[in-house]
């Protein structure tokens, strides 16, 4: 592409005899009224230039499916480019010869035969919208020396990089290539352990026959078309700043780095704005699915600068999962670190759902149900309350191994890496009440003390036998209500630190990627999508009120039961005791607000003077 008289022709005549492949010259498919207008010195409209550029589209569709093909046009404007690459845009590469106005006007008047002259060539440069992603050439070079440019950057060189191959990395790599990307992988060298990982893992899988494997910074850097675009699928933390640096050296102004780990989103902020300094960007992703998630379709949740994400955009949509509409379970949240802050606090859910189905397993053992009885009754939950979740504990509850479940044979200390804590911690340090979370990180950790608890029970364990008088659709009904309590704190801490930070998140859009291709996907979160586009606030939404005045009885009634059984149901729990204390008009804080000003003096406002003044007391009494 570039304006009239670049060398546009010549260039790709002699491209396409470089790479075998076939060459269309876009004058050649003017129809006859715009050839006539531009010989009679007249510019080209956007109209004029609409069904040309829709010719050339098909033209490229049509080649895009074969072996591809060099096609030269002005393309001049953006919106021209936008048309051009319509349904090819993973696939194309826009090369951009760029010269003077005197450089270019004396090649057009030395040109013989052309039905443009050098008159029309300053509403050509008028119009002209240098692209963002192309490869740029300086048309005061020679043909030759610009053939061999374009066959370093276009022969051999990979679309996108995956440094890190984990699990995930490796998913997420196969995933990309089965969606017709160029890639390049890299893995770390380390003797004795880490010995050409890249190279292996290319060899077990025939997707990957095009890809390149590397265990050197600089060659894996070099093997990537400009701007580069480079996934790091490394843990969080400070081995995120070390390959940082590592990969900094070999890196040019517009290259983009992707950290598609669990990272800190405060951390993400700073390394965007460390970056953004060295001419690089940054994306922070949230990428939730675990490994087959990673593999056939995960959830990926992007942040940073949006015409950066733009570039990046046609890779991650491609691998993401798709939602009931066959949209990509992939957008564009926000900008800085709000990718990360979102998938946190998906983890966050993710903890309480978890922990409730753990304690909807102890109300259900505590019945006299084995595991396999346990997995029948929830197999019947899936008709109102299916999640993946709920499918993956079923099967767990059925797995066996020599004549035993399986369950019974794993010790119960649960592990966490750090998700969980972090959204605890950015609960408390916006003021928002996310309860279920911390109830449930601590849960986890209270089972960490498997030695003290053994020493515990044995003093304090009841012996009595448990007389627990509830129902399976009781229980299902107190889970039901506990859920929505989950998500509803979930989503209103998101919401807060969009209000606090300016983000502008989507709650809408962010629980339509979380429909398919993460842990926590579920009818439930497909019914909040249309929720969120009227409210950001779930529990004053008609339909959800009506439906915990509905469930509050039976959840209720399990907490009793089971706090009078002596049962550790942390989370149901917390479920109600929250709506108790968040729905109530007048709470008991104002005597806490006067124990404040009693021994600290911290003053206090009364509810009959709307001035919003704070007054103090002295207290005490002779």
């Amino acid at each position: 592409m570039g304006v009239s008289g670049v060398g546009k022709s010549t260039i790709g005549e002699l491209l396409s005899q470089e790479l075998n492949m076939p060459f269309f010259d876009g004058d050649d498919f003017h129809p006859k009224e715009n050839v006539l207008k531009m010989s009679n010195q007249q510019p080209l409209n956007d109209d004029d230039r609409r069904g040309w550029l829709h010719t050339l589209n098909k033209l490229a569709i049509k080649h895009s499916k074969e072996n591809g093909c060099i096609i030269v046009c002005s393309a001049l404007k953006k919106s021209y480019r936008d048309i051009l690459n319509k349904q090819i845009q993973d696939h194309s590469k826009w090369v951009f010869l760029e010269g003077s106005f005197d450089q270019i006007k004396e090649r057009i008047n030395n040109r013989k035969g052309h039905f443009m002259s050098s008159e029309l060539l300053t509403s050509q440069f008028d119009i002209l919208e240098e692209p963002d992603n192309a490869i740029k050439i300086d048309v005061s070079l020679t043909p030759n020396k610009i053939i061999e440019m374009l066959k370093k950057e276009l022969i051999n060189k990979s679309d996108f990089g995956l440094f890190g191959l984990g699990v995930m990395g490796k998913s997420l790599s196969r995933n990309l290539a089965r969606n017709g990307f160029r890639l390049s992988l890299y893995n770390r060298h380390v003797k004795g352990s880490e010995e050409a990982v890249a190279k292996n893992f290319k060899s077990e899988f025939e997707e990957l026959a095009s890809a390149m494997p590397f265990d050197q910074i600089e060659p894996f850097i070099n093997s990537l078309q400009k701007p580069r675009k480079i996934m790091l699928m490394v843990n969080a933390g400070h081995i995120i700043d070390s390959v940082i640096n590592d990969l900094l050296p070999f890196l040019d102004a517009d290259d983009i780095l992707i950290d598609g780990g669990n990272s800190n989103y405060k951390k993400t902020k700073e390394r965007y704005d460390y970056l953004k300094s060295k001419g690089i960007h940054f994306i922070g992703t949230g990428v939730s699915g675990g490994e087959k998630g990673a593999l056939m379709g995960p959830s990926i949740m992007p942040s940073g600068a949006k015409d950066v994400y733009k570039k990046v955009q046609p890779f991650l949509e491609a691998i993401a999962a798709k939602d009931a509409n066959n949209l990509p379970c992939c957008t564009y949240i926000g900008p800085e670190g709000s990718g990360h802050f979102v998938k946190m606090v998906h983890n966050g859910i993710e903890y309480v759902e978890m922990q409730l189905l753990a304690e909807v397993y102890v109300m259900l053992k505590a019945l006299g149900h084995q595991p396999d009885q346990i997995a029948y009754i929830l197999e019947a939950w899936k008709e109102t309350a299916n999640s993946y979740l709920l499918n993956i504990t079923i099967d767990i509850l059925r797995k066996k191994e020599d004549n035993d479940w399986l369950l019974n044979s794993i010790l119960d200390k649960a592990g966490n890496k750090g998700t969980g804590n972090w959204a605890t911690i950015a609960a408390t340090e916006l003021g928002v009440p996310s309860t279920m979370i911390s109830s449930a990180l601590f849960a986890r950790y209270t089972s960490f003390f498997k030695e003290e608890r053994v020493a515990a029970s044995k003093n304090f364990e009841s012996t009595e036998k448990k007389n627990l008088d509830i129902s399976q659709e009781t229980l299902l009904k107190a889970y039901q209500f506990a859920r929505i309590i989950n998500h509803y704190q979930g989503f209103n801490l998101i919401q807060k630190a969009s209000d606090r930070y300016q983000w502008t998140l989507n709650l809408s859009e962010l629980a339509r990627i979380w429909t398919n291709g993460c842990i926590i996907k579920s009818d439930l979160m497909e019914g909040l999508v249309p929720v969120f586009e009227t409210t950001n606030n779930m529990i004053t939404y008609e339909d959800i009120i009506q439906k915990i005045k509905f469930l509050k009885p039976s959840i209720k009634k399990v907490v009793s039961e089971a706090v009078l059984n002596e049962l550790p149901i942390p989370n149901f729990s917390e479920a109600i005791n929250f709506l108790n204390s968040f729905a109530v008009a007048n709470s008991s804080a104002n005597l806490i607000q006067a124990q404040r000003d009693y021994f600290g003096a911290h003053t206090y406002q009364r509810i009959d003077d709307a001035s919003g003044k704070f007054y103090h007391t002295n207290w005490e009494t002779n």
